[in-house]
C-alpha cells in the first residue's frame, strides 16, 4: 500500500543525506525543496524545466509515482528526470522524494491555488466564503461550548487575584491580547505573554488564588502546555480554551473546549480566531455579571475619563 506523504515525512526523520548544494541555490529554503525548485528551476535546462513543472503540478502524483511514471508526465526521458534530481540538490529520485514527501506534508492546500482564483468567480465567491465562514466559527463556538464549564469558569476569575493569559501563534496571539483588554475594566489584575520564556517565568509566580487563562486552537502547542503545568503545579487554576481532548485539555482544570475546522484555502485568514474571540467575550460577560457593581463602576470610571480627555461619544464603544 502507497504510504502518505506524511507518513514518508515521519519515516524520513532520520535522513542524513548532504548533497552538494547546486550552483545558484546559495542555501535558499535550506531543507525546502519547492523553495529550491521554484527558485533554481528556471536556470534550468529545457528538459528539466518540464520535470519541475510537472512536479510543482502535482506533488503528491510526484512523490508516489515510479521514475518512469514522472517522466512520461513530464515528457522527458527517465535519465533527465534523474538529473533534474542532482540538479535540485538531492543524490537521486529517491532522496528527492522523500524531500518532496517533507515538503507535501503541509497539506495541499499550501500547494494548490483554490479554484476560483484568477476567474470573474472570484470575488463573489471570495465574499460570501470569507462571512460565511466567520459565522461558522460562531456557530460552532456556540454549539460546542458548555454552560457549566464556562460559569466555573468565570467564578475561577471573579475570585482569583491575578489572571495569566498565555496563548502563541497567530490567532491565539491576538486572543490573549484580547483577555487582557477584556478582564482589566473588570477591575482584575491581568497581564498577557506570547513569549515562551515569559511564560514560564510569569508562571513560576503564581499561586493558589491565581488563575491562567491558557488558549490554543489545537492544543498541542508544547510552550503552552508546559507554562500551564508550571502554574498548576504551583497550584493556580489552568482554564483553556482550546480544542476537546488535546493535550493543554487534559492539563487544565478547566477546559471550554471547541473545534473549529480549517477551510480548504490557505490564501484567507483562519476563522477560527473569531471563534476564540466570541469564547472570551463570553467569558468576559459571565465574569461581569458575578460582580455586576465592580465591574459597572470600573467602567463608568474609563468612559468618564476618555470623555474628559478625548471627547468621546457616550454612545460610542468603551475605549474607541
Amino acid at each position: 500500500m502507497a504510504r502518505s506523504a506524511k507518513q514518508l515525512h515521519r519515516a524520513a526523520g532520520g535522513h542524513k543525506a548532504r548533497a552538494a548544494t547546486p550552483a545558484g541555490q546559495d542555501g535558499f529554503g535550506a531543507g525546502d525543496i519547492i523553495s529550491v525548485i521554484r527558485q533554481i528551476g528556471p536556470t534550468l535546462s529545457p528538459s528539466e524545466q518540464r520535470v519541475a513543472t510537472a512536479l510543482l503540478a502535482d506533488v503528491d502524483f510526484a512523490v508516489h509515482s515510479s521514475n518512469a511514471e514522472l517522466a512520461r508526465r513530464a515528457g522527458v526521458s527517465e535519465p533527465t528526470v534523474t538529473r533534474f534530481s542532482r540538479s535540485v540538490g538531492c543524490r537521486g529520485v529517491r532522496e528527492l522524494k522523500v524531500k518532496l514527501a517533507q515538503a507535501a506534508a503541509v497539506g495541499r492546500i499550501y500547494l494548490e491555488l483554490p479554484p476560483h482564483v484568477g476567474t470573474d468567480l472570484a470575488r463573489p465567491a471570495l465574499w460570501r466564503s470569507v462571512f460565511q465562514e466567520i459565522r461558522n466559527a460562531i456557530n460552532a463556538v456556540e454549539q460546542q461550548l458548555q454552560k457549566d464549564d464556562v460559569e466555573k469558569a468565570a467564578e475561577a476569575i471573579a475570585r482569583c487575584s491575578k489572571l495569566a493569559a498565555f496563548g502563541v501563534g497567530g490567532g491565539s496571539t491576538v486572543a490573549v491580547a484580547e483577555v487582557e483588554n477584556r478582564f482589566f475594566r473588570l477591575g482584575i489584575a491581568v497581564n498577557h505573554t506570547s513569549d515562551p520564556r515569559l511564560m514560564r517565568m510569569f508562571a513560576a509566580t503564581l499561586g493558589r488564588d491565581d488563575v491562567v487563562l491558557a488558549v490554543s486552537t489545537s492544543g498541542n502547542i508544547a510552550e503552552v502546555i508546559e507554562a500551564a503545568t508550571v502554574a498548576k503545579q504551583y497550584g493556580a487554576t489552568v482554564i483553556a480554551i482550546t480544542k476537546p481532548q488535546s493535550r493543554l485539555a487534559r492539563v487544565a482544570d478547566i477546559a471550554l473546549g471547541f473545534h473549529v475546522p480549517e477551510a480548504p484555502d490557505a490564501l484567507k485568514p483562519t476563522a477560527s480566531r473569531y471563534a476564540l474571540l466570541a469564547a472570551i467575550d463570553l467569558l468576559a460577560t459571565s465574569t461581569a455579571y458575578l460582580k455586576p457593581r465592580e465591574a459597572q463602576e470600573r467602567m463608568r470610571r474609563i468612559k468618564y475619563e476618555l470623555m474628559k480627555a478625548t471627547n468621546e461619544d457616550a454612545d460610542g464603544p468603551l475605549g474607541d
